[in-house]
C-alpha cells in the first residue's frame, strides 16, 4: 500500500511574530514541531503499512528549517522525505498551500491514500486536506477516527458532533484524522540513529508543474488584511454567591440590557 502523508511544521510557540507587510507569520527562528495532529496522520500510516505492507512517503511545504521534521518523522521508521521550499510559496493560503502540495504529490507518483491532520494549530481552518483532494480529483473524508480497508474498499468511522459516521469509499482516496486513530508511538533509539544523514528529497518551484499564479501570497484567493488583539472589556462582572443569588441577579441584568 502506497501511503503519502501530510504534515506541516508549526510555531511551538504562542508568541508569535506577523509580518507588519504581509500580515503572515513568520516563521524564519522561531522553534517549531511536527503539527500535533498531523502526528496522528503518521500513527494511522504506520499502523496501516503494518497491516498491509507497502510504502509510506511524507511530503511538507515549507522554509528549509522544516527538514527537522522530516527527519523527525524518519526516526518513526518513514520510508521517504519531500520538503517543497522555495520563496515563492512563501504567504500562501490554505489554496495555495494545497495547490501546490497537489503538484509535489503528483511528482512523487502513484499512491492508494493521502492522510492529513485534522487540521494545523497554527491555522486551525481544517480546509487543505479537502482543497488537496478537490485538486486531486478524489474522494475525502474528514475527521475520520477508525479505519479499516475490505475488499478494496475503504471504510472509516467519523466523527460528526453527536454522533459517528461510518463511510465507505473507493482508493485511491484522502483522509483527515483525528487523535482518537491510535495512541502515538515514540521513536526507538535505533530508528534515531538511521535517521540521522538520511536523504530529504527537496524541491523548488521550478521543480513542479505548476502555474507560478497559483502559488504563495501573490497566488492566495485570501489575504489577512488586520491582525490585531481585542480590547479589553472593563464592563464585566463577576457575580458571586449560592446558585439561587447568582441566577436571580443574572436575570435581572440580562433584563435591565433587554437581552430577555
Amino acid at each position: 500500500m502506497e501511503i503519502v502523508v501530510c504534515i506541516k511544521q508549526v510555531p511551538d510557540t504562542t508568541e508569535v511574530k506577523v509580518d507588519p507587510q504581509t500580515n503572515t507569520l513568520i516563521r524564519e527562528g522561531v522553534p517549531s514541531i511536527i503539527n500535533p495532529f498531523d502526528k496522528y496522520a503518521l500513527e494511522a500510516a504506520l499502523q496501516l503499512r503494518e497491516r498491509f505492507g507497502g510504502k509510506i512517503k511524507v511530503i511538507s511545504m515549507g522554509p528549509p528549517q522544516a527538514e527537522k521534521a522530516i527527519q523527525e518523522t524518519y526516526s518513526l521508521g518513514i520510508d521517504e522525505g519531500y520538503l517543497l521550499t522555495d520563496r515563492a510559496f512563501a504567504g500562501a493560503d490554505t489554496l495555495a498551500t494545497a495547490y501546490t502540495l497537489a503538484a509535489g504529490i503528483r511528482k512523487i507518483g502513484g499512491f492508494d491514500l493521502i492522510i492529513c491532520g485534522k487540521q494545523a494549530i497554527d491555522g486551525d481552518t481544517a480546509q487543505v486536506g479537502p482543497e488537496l483532494a478537490e485538486l486531486l480529483s478524489i474522494p475525502q473524508v474528514a475527521y475520520v477516527r477508525k479505519i479499516e480497508i475490505l475488499d478494496g474498499l475503504l471504510r472509516v468511522e467519523r466523527e460528526l458532533e453527536e454522533r459517528a459516521e461510518t463511510i465507505e469509499l473507493l482508493l485511491p482516496a484522502l483522509i483527515t484524522v483525528t487523535n482518537q486513530i491510535g495512541e502515538l508511538r515514540s521513536p526507538s533509539l535505533k530508528g534515531v540513529l538511521k535517521a540521522k544523514g538520511r536523504e530529504i528529497i527537496c524541491w523548488r518551484a521550478e521543480d513542479l508543474e505548476i502555474d507560478r499564479g497559483r502559488i504563495g501570497l501573490s497566488g492566495s484567493a485570501t489575504r489577512v488584511v488586520r491582525i490585531f488583539t481585542p480590547p479589553k472589556r472593563e464592563d464585566r462582572e463577576i457575580l458571586k454567591g449560592d446558585v439561587k443569588e447568582v441566577t436571580t441577579r443574572l436575570v435581572q441584568e440580562l433584563k435591565k440590557r433587554m437581552i430577555i
